[in-house]
């Protein structure tokens, strides 16, 4: 009993502790002097521009008004702030850097929502790191716990000769890592004597420093005359090789070929010469590289 006792002790301090540690976190700092009723809100402050502060992220816009929940002074209601700022907006967190016509931000979820036609771009750490990562959406939503963002609306995302679309993207920072959904494809523009490359599926993963892909469900490459279809796909910029699983099956709609890959083996495409060759051979697609943070 005394054990049992001593162990829920221990996940209580614990999970009390996770709690300061976010609400420290998130706390929302605005540089100064507000106008407005200094106890119970709401607090104005204008400038040219208006500095603000949370955790990683720096904040500045042309006015920022803050704001407690009905019924709570303002002095009193650390950890349930809302700051709404507006007037071209600029937020940066390291390598990122975003803008729109506001942003809203709630100290309770640690969630900050750029809106009026957001964008974002990423910077590679230096030249040799590839390309700088471009976002457009029509919604950005920042999250101070962890380097994650976001975007919801007509997504589109450009890494170099690669652009993507979809409804939903969602960035980490950290992995420099992307996932698209809802209806996403990217496109590999053409180069040389290399033809454009669109890749479609359920699901987009790509590493933009790697320039590397994993795309699954229903997946279909079209390469000109060229069409390759399967359950997944692992793609190589850099190689320019596709390795296509599960029910693969590649056609050219202008010599009428057909190559079936066996249940057991798989479809390499290697772009660059436009070839296409069934392997008898099992290919497993490295996943565990796609992992967002937190995923298991």
């Amino acid at each position: 009993m005394k054990r049992t006792v001593l162990i829920a002790a221990l996940l209580t301090t614990a999970a009390t502790t996770v709690l300061a540690q976010n609400a420290q976190n998130r706390r929302l700092e605005v540089t100064g002097a507000p106008r407005g009723d200094l106890r119970n809100g709401p607090l104005t402050y204008t400038g040219s521009p208006v500095n603000a502060k949370v955790s990683t992220l720096t904040i500045r816009a042309s006015q920022a008004v803050v704001t407690a929940p009905a019924g709570t002074p303002i002095m009193q209601a650390e950890g349930k702030k809302t700051g709404t700022f507006t007037g071209n907006v600029q937020v940066t967190r390291g390598r990122l850097s975003a803008r729109g016509e506001k942003l809203t931000y709630s100290e309770a979820s640690g969630q900050g929502v750029l809106s009026g036609t957001p964008s974002a771009s990423f910077a590679p750490e230096s030249k040799e790191d590839g390309d700088t990562v471009s976002i457009k959406a029509s919604q950005m939503s920042l999250d101070v716990d962890n380097n994650l963002s976001t975007s919801t609306g007509n997504v589109t995302l450009t890494n170099g000769i690669q652009s993507g679309r979809a409804e939903k993207l969602v960035f980490d920072e950290d992995r420099e890592l992307a996932q698209l959904t809802g209806t996403p494809s990217l496109t590999r523009a053409p180069k040389g004597n290399q033809k454009e490359l669109v890749i479609t599926g359920q699901e987009v993963r790509a590493l933009t420093k790697a320039k590397t892909l994993y795309v699954r469900g229903g997946v279909k490459l079209v390469q000109g005359t060229t069409t390759t279809t399967g359950d997944a796909v692992y793609y190589d910029d850099r190689k320019n090789v596709a390795y296509v699983v599960g029910n693969a099956v590649s056609t050219d709609s202008k010599t009428g070929a057909k190559i079936v890959a066996p249940a057991s083996g798989y479809i390499e495409q290697n772009t660059a010469l436009g070839r296409v060759l069934r392997k008898n051979a099992a290919y497993k697609i490295p996943t565990e590289q796609f992992k967002l943070r937190g995923e298991k």
